[in-house]
C-alpha cells in the first residue's frame, strides 16, 4: 500500500496549525493535538522518508524536547479527569488531596511548557517543519502496511509474556506502527489495521493513565491499607491492565505469525472492562 503523498503533506500543515495553537493557549485539547501530531512528523521523518537531512534532525531534536514537556501536561489532564470521574466517597479528604496535588502540578508545568514555546522557538520550527516537507523524499515503492508490521515487530517475540514492560513497549511502538499505517493510500485494509492500532493503543494508554494516577496516590497517601482511594484505584488499574492484555492479545492475533490483517475484532465488553467501567462511570 503506497503512501499517499497528500496525507504526507497535510501532516506538516497539520502540525504548523496546532504548534501555532498551543503557543498561544496550553489548554487541555491544544496540548493533546500539538502531542499527536508532532508524533505523525517524527514517524514521518524517522521510518519513511529516504535521507534525513540536517534540518530534520534539529527539528527532531526540536519536537522531541517539546513533546516531553506537553506530555506532562497531558499525562496530568487525563489524571485529573480520570480522579474526577471515578465514584468515591469524600469522607477522609483523599480524594480531594490528590486533586489538589495534581491541580497544583499542573498549574507548574503548564507555566514551563508555556515557556518553551517562547516566539523564536515556535517560529523556528515552522520554518523547519516547512523546509522538511520541501525537501522531503519517498521511495515510489514504499509501503505503508509493510513499514507499519515491520515497526510492530521490534515488540519481539508473540510468544513472550506480557508483562508491564511489554504493554509499555506496545503502548509506545503501537503509536508509530499506527501513524505510518494512516500514510497509505486508503486501501481497506490499512484502514483495518489503523482501526486495530488504535483500539489497543486507547486501551493500554488508559491503563497507562490509571497506573500513573494511583503511582501518585501512594505517593501522597501511602498502599492499600492506608487508604481506600488507593485500594480502589489499584483494583480499577489491575482491571485495566487485563484489557489491555486482551488488546494486545488481539493484535497478536489479527497480524499473526505472517505479519497478516484479518478482519476486526469487535469490542466486545469483559468482566475486566465491565469492573472498570462501573467504576468510573
Amino acid at each position: 500500500m503506497a503512501i499517499d503523498a497528500k496525507r504526507t503533506r497535510i501532516t506538516f500543515q497539520r502540525l504548523d496549525r496546532e504548534l501555532r495553537k498551543l503557543a498561544k493557549k496550553t489548554a487541555p485539547e491544544n496540548v493533546h493535538k500539538f502531542r499527536t501530531n508532532s508524533r505523525r512528523v517524527e514517524a514521518l521523518l524517522s521510518e519513511v522518508v529516504l535521507e534525513r537531512h540536517r534540518n530534520d534532525e534539529k527539528l527532531l531534536t526540536l519536537l522531541g524536547r517539546l513533546r516531553k514537556k506537553a506530555g506532562r501536561v497531558r499525562d496530568l489532564d487525563v489524571q485529573i479527569e480520570a480522579l474526577r470521574a471515578l465514584k468515591f466517597p469524600q469522607a477522609n479528604g483523599h480524594k480531594s488531596q490528590v486533586m489538589d496535588a495534581l491541580v497544583d502540578e499542573r498549574a507548574k508545568r503548564e507555566k514551563k511548557l508555556a515557556r518553551a514555546f517562547d516566539r523564536d522557538t515556535t517560529e523556528e520550527i515552522r520554518k523547519r517543519l516547512k523546509r522538511a516537507a520541501n525537501k522531503m523524499e519517498i521511495a515510489r515503492d514504499t509501503d505503508a502496511l509493510q513499514l507499519t508490521l515491520r515497526k510492530l515487530g521490534e515488540v519481539g517475540n508473540n510468544n513472550a509474556p506480557l508483562t508491564e514492560k511489554t504493554l509499555h513497549q506496545y503502548r509506545i511502538i503501537g503509536k508509530r506502527a499506527r501513524y505510518l499505517a494512516e500514510l497509505a493510500d486508503g486501501n481497506v485494509e490499512a484502514k483495518r489495521v489503523v482501526e486495530q492500532l488504535k483500539r489497543m493503543q486507547d486501551v493500554i494508554g488508559d491503563w497507562h493513565d490509571w497506573l500513573r494516577l494511583t503511582e501518585k496516590a501512594e505517593g501522597l497517601l501511602g498502599g492499600v491499607r492506608d487508604s481506600a482511594l488507593v485500594a480502589m484505584l489499584r483494583n480499577v488499574t489491575q482491571a485495566k491492565f487485563r484489557q489491555s492484555w486482551e488488546a494486545v492479545g488481539e493484535i497478536r492475533s489479527v497480524l499473526g505469525a505472517h505479519g497478516r490483517p484479518a478482519q476486526s475484532v469487535q469490542n466486545r465488553k469483559t468482566p475486566a472492562k465491565e469492573a472498570a467501567q462501573a467504576a468510573v462511570a
